[in-house]
């Protein structure tokens, strides 16, 4: 099992990074809005959706994302990401409050607001932030940092449970693990960058914390239906949902935090 998904990681990892360094963004904005269309697919089990469902709620996700394109520039970005934030403070909110039963026409109503400002807003600062490419890859290595820290530090050294009402396998010394593992990286991501280190690696914690409510959200609303995984496109991980969980929490927080900064 974990060979597999050690396998997986590398190539998606692989592929990920030469999409962001190699393509236009306008092309890299194709790419993770196909990524993100497969999870506002996977997105339907959370609200109980059955097929026909799920292609009319998935048709009307990429409505919405052709619409959101003129929000590319940066006074409609903005306004994304201030949506985007209350949103994740409603859903620490809610995480803080489980157990409760989530209707599932909040849970489809929802959707849209966990997915589309990541999509957007990491599509804008790939295409509109100087720097643009080498950003968006530092915020994925950052990530998928304290996403690789928590899981082996959680595995070895975890004892006190994170959430053990929404996702018994997290631990405290898994998100200490993954946070530091993440510093490390943005560390080494703002030298190259040669942006202020201070500065950024501040940005680069705050999104990675936030992107623990991410993760915590998506498995709530798993636990919500009695799901283990979102699907099972992923060999090891389960499906999209799984590894962009933690992503579309941390972008926002990632975006407004290099505009404070003037990063």
């Amino acid at each position: 099992m974990l060979r597999t998904r050690i396998i997986t990681a590398l190539v998606l990892g692989s592929a990920t990074t030469a999409v962001v360094l190699l393509l236009p963004s306008w092309a890299v904005a194709a790419a993770i809005g196909v990524l993100w269309t497969v999870g506002a697919w996977e997105w339907t089990q959370f609200a109980g959706g059955r097929h026909v469902s799920s292609v009319v709620y998935t048709a009307i996700f990429v409505g919405l994302m052709l619409l959101m394109g003129p929000l590319f520039d940066a006074p409609g970005a903005q306004t994304v990401a201030a949506v985007a934030v209350a949103w994740w403070v409603l859903a620490a909110v809610a995480l803080w409050a489980y157990p409760w039963r989530i209707p599932a026409i909040v849970v489809a109503i929802s959707g849209p607001f966990a997915l589309l400002p990541g999509w957007l807003l990491l599509a804008a600062i790939h295409g509109r932030v100087p720097g643009g490419r080498e950003l968006t890859l530092s915020l994925l290595f950052i990530i998928w940092a304290a996403d690789i820290g928590a899981y082996f530090f959680g595995r070895r050294l975890g004892r006190v449970k994170l959430a053990p009402q929404i996702s018994p396998g997290k631990t405290w010394e898994g998100v200490i693990g993954g946070l530091g593992l993440a510093a490390l990286v943005a560390s080494v991501a703002g030298i190259v960058l040669g942006v202020p280190l201070g500065a950024f690696v501040s940005v680069a914690m705050a999104a990675s914390l936030v992107s623990i409510i991410g993760d915590l959200t998506f498995s709530m609303l798993k636990r919500n239906v009695g799901l283990k995984d979102s699907g099972r496109l992923l060999p090891g991980h389960g499906g999209v949902l799984d590894r962009i969980d933690s992503l579309a929490a941390a972008v926002p927080i990632f975006f407004i935090g290099l505009e404070i900064a003037g990063i």
